[in-house]
């Protein structure tokens, strides 16, 4: 069943709801770290399921997404109103190859990415929270809007990992 924009962003949301964003941004990389750190390689590249990611996948999603989301903060941060693209995550994967890239490299990647981002949300001055983009398919956009959507990505990703390497579900 594919989800609809609506949705999606209702699920997403959910997971992030009541708790901090900035604080769930900051602690994503150390959960993932552990838990991608105890699992082998064989454990990080094994798919659950023919059409599901594997951790390596995921771990390259979360990268690629944290790129997108780099420029996306910077772009609107800029450019108070403009426009958001939105971007498939499936072929994605399939151009980059997702299934080939060293699960381990993906998540230096998306530390380093996710880290940058973090110096930035920490930087800019409170009234730039409301600073806006207009996303393709999701409508207005504020950069507090995108955090909460990135916390509660990251909470939906985790989870996932958590899953597949066997570590307990929070």
């Amino acid at each position: 069943m594919n989800e609809s924009t609506q949705q999606y962003m209702s699920r997403i949301l959910g997971y992030q709801q009541g708790k901090k964003p900035l604080a769930i941004l900051k602690a994503t990389p150390a959960k993932l770290e552990k838990l991608v750190k105890k699992a082998s390689s064989v454990k990080l590249k094994k798919r659950p399921e023919s059409d599901k990611w594997s951790v390596g996948e995921i771990l390259a999603h979360l990268a690629d997404s944290e790129l997108v989301m780099s420029f996306r903060f910077r772009l609107v941060l800029g450019s108070n109103g403009t426009a958001i693209q939105a971007f498939d995550q499936d072929i994605w994967a399939k151009f980059s190859n997702y299934a080939k890239l060293d699960p381990r490299e993906s998540m230096k990647r998306f530390t380093a990415l996710r880290e940058a981002n973090i110096r930035l949300l920490s930087s800019i001055p409170k009234e730039m929270w409301d600073n806006f983009g207009m996303h393709s398919e999701r409508g207005k956009e504020t950069v507090t809007r995108m955090a909460e959507m990135l916390a509660g990505h990251d909470i939906n990703h985790v989870r996932q990992v958590e899953e597949l390497v066997g570590g307990k579900r929070r």
